[in-house]
């Protein structure tokens, strides 16, 4: 907690401004708040790290309510969550069309134009993604079971997430794709060689992802590794770097087989999801 100091009407100074940081996300949030106002994590939780350096992402209460913009963001449900977004005027938010849950009438829908339509729809990614604009409510959902994850992006940074795992995005952060060398055969169900990109230049922005199972996050120091079965990996920062590594394994009468993970390096932060389906990769 921090104090910050105003001028008052007469030029003296006036009592502190206090503010609670987020230990998630960094967002600061007035003294009497509840959960981040950036992020929508409890602001009582405790930054609990396992030995192994994961900590799990904030559990979001029912009715949450998160701000961007002009605009909210207010999470529902807890075994199948809903982001019910009421879009300020000039605000919105992009999503891939089937998410979408339900909206008002009076909200509009377009189309986000995209690069590389054909390289995208070959790789298993979607190549339509469907543009909401305020003002109005609009919601949205995955037809599976899992968590929310609000991660705010600061003006600067980039973040690589796994197909079909952004639920939306403000339109303040651009969105691209980026191409994995080496990772073909054994990312998102074995014609993965994209990820979605998300970059920010001057202005902050929401992205909300969809994990399944729970969602565990690392910081990886420069230089450090770790090696992820390809199907948990959920979201990491573009500083971090992704290649194939192959795992011999060996069993007895039956021969050798083979394993390929992701290694991860650092610097940069790690997302993983505990619920995915394995991609076998024995020879």
């Amino acid at each position: 907690m921090e104090g910050l100091h105003s001028p008052s009407e007469g030029g003296a100074p006036s009592a502190p401004l206090e503010r609670i940081q987020c230990t998630w996300c960094q967002g600061q949030n007035p003294k009497d708040a509840r959960n981040c106002q950036s992020c929508g994590a409890p602001l009582d939780l405790r930054n609990l790290v396992s030995e192994s350096g994961w900590r799990e992402a904030p559990r979001l209460r029912d009715m949450t309510e998160i701000h961007f913009g002009q605009s909210t963001c207010q999470v529902e449900g807890e075994i199948v969550p809903v982001a019910e977004i009421h879009l300020g005027r000039g605000d919105s938010v992009y999503f891939e069309h089937h998410v979408m849950l339900w909206k008002d009438e009076a909200v509009p829908l377009t189309t986000l134009q995209l690069p590389g339509g054909l390289k995208r729809a070959l790789a298993g990614m979607p190549f339509i993604i469907s543009v909401a604009s305020g003002e109005g409510r609009i919601a949205f959902s995955r037809d599976a079971t899992g968590e929310l994850v609000v991660l705010p992006l600061h003006p600067g940074m980039e973040m690589d997430v796994r197909e079909h795992a952004f639920l939306l995005a403000s339109h303040t952060i651009q969105y691209s794709y980026v191409r994995i060398k080496g990772l073909a055969n054994i990312l998102f169900g074995g014609q993965g060689m994209f990820m979605d990109r998300f970059v920010t230049s001057q202005v902050p922005g929401l992205l909300v992802l969809h994990g399944y199972g729970n969602v565990f996050e690392r910081t990886l120091k420069a230089g450090e590794s770790i090696l992820v079965e390809p199907g948990a990996f959920l979201y990491k920062d573009a500083s971090v770097t992704m290649e194939v590594q192959r795992q011999k394994l060996t069993s007895g009468l039956l021969g050798g087989f083979g394993m390929s993970l992701a290694r991860m390096t650092g610097p940069g932060r790690v997302g993983i999801q505990s619920m995915y389906v394995h991609h076998a990769t024995g020879e």
